[in-house]
């Protein structure tokens, strides 16, 4: 008991470390922010399919229909061969507003800052280079020195603007904006001449420049262990470890989660549109489909359980009022009615049904059977009708396969919370005769 609690403990601590962090929790947030066009730029690859491709769209009976190709393309570029920029000012911003210096200027700052420190020439066919960017920069290789950059130099910044005597003071009729202007002057020539030199330094002393070093040393092996079965059936294991302490597992290992799976997802539709097969399986829509089917620790199965094998009234009751959210990922009303979180009988099945589900979606990728999604899906589509979308109708029997398993796993501890309720019930009963008991022997002796 005493290890247990001291476990429960350890997981506790790290929880509320990553929760206090303000690093980690405004890459978390950024990534929130920046859910939605991440699924938008996966939907350009899937309109591009559906309408203008002449060999699997509608453009094959409607040949002007491949006009609207390049629109979907930059639907896509815009979003997610773009997301390295937007990234970088939302993890800037973020952490500006918990620093309580100016927000805007800080990730305008941080962007600069970042491309400062990249190759900003390309090379041509005949061996001359051209003024610009490529895709990788600006991309999803881009994305963990980006955050790098927003961290760094945001907090650099942010010292600066609190030093009085590098200020360019205004007079007091000057409009507060202008004065601001002023008073980041110096911050931002002295922020983008750090980044600068570092920059050149870096690329002199290593013969690489700081993107493509972090990229091959950090970014790359991370995405190969995050992206292998046992990498993320860890992750995920983790991940459920908090959520049986009744602490949102997702939200914890976002910070590292959310950016490999951005990469995983722009990775797919590059390969895809280069005409490659796409080899990423770990997404976000992998992890709404497979990872966490009508929510963690595979919820949904927990009902059909329930409502097949329970019986205790209490517990069909939660059960039929949490199904139609479930069913479309949102399980908090099981999670906390039953409640499953923090409750011992439940601990084991939480715990491991999810990195279950993902160990059989990982097998069906590797043996072929189910591709790599090229279409990521918003949280709130119904099971089945997601993996559809997103995998095919190989994601819809997978997901049936999960969650035909985990049932599996959650039906005999549905019965021992059956035992449970019946042995309590006898509890209690025996509680009551002996009370009674007790007041007839009173009433029996005049006992008041």
């Amino acid at each position: 008991m005493a290890k247990s609690h001291k476990f429960e403990d350890a997981i506790l601590i790290v929880a509320e470390k990553v929760d206090d962090n303000k690093y980690l929790a405004s890459i978390k947030n950024a990534f929130t922010t920046f859910l939605p066009f991440v699924i938008v730029g996966s939907l350009g690859s899937l309109l591009n399919n559906l309408i203008s491709s002449p060999t699997s769209g509608l453009a094959q009976w409607i040949p002007s229909l491949t006009a609207l190709g390049p629109a979907f393309t930059l639907l896509n570029y815009c979003t997610m061969s773009f997301m390295t920029v937007p990234i970088i000012f939302l993890v800037a911003t973020n952490l500006a507003r918990r620093d309580k210096v100016p927000e805007h200027i800080t990730g305008i700052v941080c962007i600069a800052a970042y491309i400062s420190m990249v190759p900003n020439v390309i090379p041509g066919p005949d061996g001359t280079t051209v003024s610009g960017l490529v895709t990788g920069i600006l991309g999803a290789q881009g994305l963990f020195i980006g955050m790098i950059s927003a961290v760094v130099y945001s907090q650099l910044f942010g010292k600066l603007t609190k030093i009085d005597r590098i200020k360019i003071k205004m007079p007091d009729s000057v409009p507060p904006a202008i004065a601001t202007s002023f008073n980041v002057l110096l911050p931002i020539l002295i922020t983008l001449l750090c980044s600068s030199i570092f920059g050149i330094a870096f690329k002199s002393l290593t013969g690489t420049y700081v993107n493509d070093f972090i990229y091959t040393f950090l970014q790359t092996p991370l995405e190969i262990m995050f992206q292998s079965p046992v990498g993320i059936v860890l992750v995920v294991l983790i991940s459920q470890l908090f959520w049986v302490l009744g602490i949102h597992g997702g939200l914890v290992i976002s910070p590292i989660r959310n950016p490999l799976m951005a990469a995983a997802i722009a990775a797919n539709i590059a390969a895809a549109s280069s005409g490659t097969v796409p080899d990423q399986p770990v997404t976000y829509g992998f992890w709404m489909n497979f990872v966490v089917p009508g929510g963690a620790g595979c919820i949904l199965s927990l009902i059909i359980a329930i409502m097949l094998f329970s019986k205790r009234d209490d517990y069909r009751e939660v059960a039929k009022f949490g199904l139609p959210s479930t069913v479309c990922g949102i399980p908090e009303p099981v999670y906390f009615g039953l409640p499953v979180v923090l409750n011992p009988t439940f601990a084991i099945p939480l715990a491991i049904t999810s990195p279950i589900s993902t160990a059989i979606a990982m097998f069906a990728t590797n043996i072929g059977f189910l591709p790599c999604n090229t279409v990521d899906v918003p949280l709130g589509l119904p099971v089945l009708i997601s993996p559809f979308i997103s995998h095919g109708w190989q994601g819809v029997v997978v997901q049936i396969i999960c969650i035909a398993v985990t049932t599996a796993i959650w039906t005999p501890f549905v019965l021992i919370s059956n035992r449970q309720a019946k042995l309590q019930q006898e509890k209690e009963k025996e509680q009551e005769a002996a009370t009674l008991e007790e007041a007839e022997v009173d009433a029996t002796y005049g006992v008041n």
